[in-house]
Formats: C-alpha cells, sequence, structure tokens
C-alpha cells in the first residue's frame, strides 16, 4: 500500500467514525471523545475479558490517572521513552501571575512557563502503579492483578487505532520463573482464541517498546532476540501494517529488582503482563465485521452480548 493510499484508508475510517458518532473529534490530534455505540462495545469486550479470567482468582486494582513522579523516575522512564512523557504542571502563583496568564492566553502567547511541577506524572502503562506493592517475599503461588486504567503518551496522531490517551485492561503476574513463564504461555493462547472466536484475523508477532534512541534501539533488539514481547495484531489501517490490539511483556526481573520483589524461596521474582488495548479492540471489531453492529456475525454477538 502506497502511503497515499494509505493515508486515504485512515482519512475515510476516521471519517466514517465520526459521520456515525462512534468517535467525537476534539480538536486535538490523538485525543478524542466516543459515542454511546462505541462504549457499549468497548465495555462488553471488557466484561468478557471478565469472564474468560473469572476463574484465575486475579485480585482487581483500581488507580487513578496519575503516578508519582518518583514512580516514573524510578522505573528509568525518563531515559528509555522521554519522547513519550506526560508531566503534569500547575499554578502555584498568586493574584499578578494568575492576571498576568489569562492575559497571555486572551491574547493568544505561550502561558505555560509560569506553571511549576508537581509531584505526579501521567500514568504511562497500566501495570507500573503495581509492582511498589509487591515489595517484600511473596507467597508461593505469588501475585496475580488486574487493572483498567487511562494511559497516556505523547503520540500524536490522525490515524484512527492511534490515541494519546487510551485505556488498557491488563493483568500482571508476579511469582518464580516457572510460574510467570506458564502463565505467560496460557494467556497467549488464550487471548489468541479468544480474539479468533471474535472473527479477528489475528496473528501473533514477537514485538518490542519504542525505547529511544541510539541505546534504545540496542534494548529494543535485546528484547526481541529474548522474545520478551510479544503481540496479537489485526489489519485495521492497512495488512501490511496491522494494529497490536494485545501485548505481552515478560520483564523477567527488571521491576523486581527495583521494588525488592522476593519470591517465597527468598530470590528475586519476575513479572509479566498482558494488556488488551480497549479503544483498538473496539476498532478492529468495526473495521472487521462493519460499523452496523446488529450484522455482526452471530457467534460475535453471542460472545459480546452474553447470549
Amino acid at each position: 500500500m502506497t502511503t497515499d493510499v494509505f493515508q486515504q484508508e485512515v482519512a475515510q475510517f476516521r471519517s466514517d467514525l465520526i459521520e456515525q458518532g462512534w468517535m467525537l473529534p476534539s480538536g486535538v490530534r490523538g485525543v478524542s471523545g466516543f459515542g454511546p455505540q462505541f462504549e457499549d462495545v468497548l465495555q462488553r469486550f471488557n466484561a468478557l475479558v471478565t469472564r474468560v479470567a473469572q476463574d484465575d482468582g486475579a485480585e482487581e486494582m483500581t488507580f487513578p490517572p496519575v503516578v508519582p513522579r518518583k514512580l516514573i523516575e524510578t522505573m528509568g522512564y525518563l531515559g528509555n521513552f522521554p519522547h513519550l512523557i506526560g508531566s503534569v504542571h500547575s499554578f502555584f502563583g498568586k493574584d499578578a501571575e494568575a492576571h498576568a496568564m489569562a492575559a497571555k492566553a486572551a491574547a493568544g502567547e505561550r502561558w505555560e512557563d509560569v506553571l511549576g511541577i508537581t509531584d505526579v506524572m501521567m500514568t504511562p502503562a497500566a501495570c507500573y502503579p503495581v509492582y511498589p506493592l509487591f515489595s517484600g517475599q511473596l507467597r508461593p503461588e505469588g501475585r496475580l492483578v488486574t487493572t483498567l486504567n487511562w494511559i497516556f503518551r505523547h503520540e500524536p496522531s490522525d490515524e484512527p487505532t492511534r490515541f494519546q490517551s487510551f485505556r488498557m485492561r491488563e493483568y500482571i503476574r508476579v511469582g518464580s520463573p516457572d510460574v510467570v513463564v506458564a502463565w505467560r504461555n496460557q494467556w497467549l493462547e488464550r487471548a489468541r482464541s479468544l480474539l479468533l472466536d471474535l472473527g479477528l484475523p489475528v496473528e501473533s508477532d514477537i514485538a518490542n517498546d519504542p525505547f529511544f534512541g541510539r541505546t534504545g534501539r540496542m534494548l529494543a533488539a535485546n528484547q526481541r532476540d529474548q522474545k520478551l514481547k510479544f503481540e496479537l495484531k489485526v489489519p485495521v489501517i492497512s495488512s501490511e501494517n496491522p494494529t497490536a490490539i494485545c501485548s505481552f511483556n515478560w520483564h523477567q526481573e527488571h521491576f523486581s529488582s527495583k521494588f525488592g520483589i522476593r519470591a517465597a524461596d527468598g530470590e528475586l521474582a519476575q513479572t509479566a503482563c498482558l494488556g488488551f488495548g480497549l479503544e483498538r479492540v473496539t476498532l478492529a471489531l468495526l473495521k472487521t465485521h462493519g460499523l452496523d453492529t446488529a450484522a455482526w456475525p452471530e457467534q460475535t454477538r453471542a460472545l459480546l452480548w452474553n447470549r
């Protein structure tokens, strides 16, 4: 597919979604609202994931869309993904500074220089708030957590599947290496089967995170060589560049070493996570089956409408 054809596909899909009320444009690239139809399908898929995994006994945790700045620093995110960060700044001044800021804004001038840094940053990954809670020695069976969170990554784009803020439904497994690897392998097949049952033409692929710079290229190559990240992809915009709608990350001891998480035998634990991009799954369903949900395949409807 040529660049021009790709851009035409992007524009047409986005136009159709907006025209039929599935997406609500904000005027900022990669920032969108969603109509009631979109939200209905998204929530139905999230509920389906819950039903599929209900016997796993995952602890459900809820977090706000911001995390402590110190956590982002500890994770090493500033060095690995500086191009994606979202820092929260606020106003700490007095009347004079407030009036000056408002006057600049009214005049169409830049005004953010009067803001100061806060103690929080936008959450870049749904699993990040979980790891500090596991510091110490785990039970023999380890821990399994599920969470749904709004994520921020500074990737402005006109492509309908690329958002600056989006929702991830994640499962996080912490424990001994054999427990974590077995869990990851189980979910690789489970997630693939789930998406295939929904009628999505999904394929599995080795992947890497979008590390920054020259060092990042080496980290990405190492991640791929060790098969630490897998993605399940569906052609949403094009078949040549399918969209990742589900990802698996095996962190080995990366996070456990930072927070002193130890398995029952006293050795450093290992961690892995599985995440469904809820907006992307919804868009994959719409692209595959059309914008009229009443005409979707019976099996897809039965799974999502729990019939």
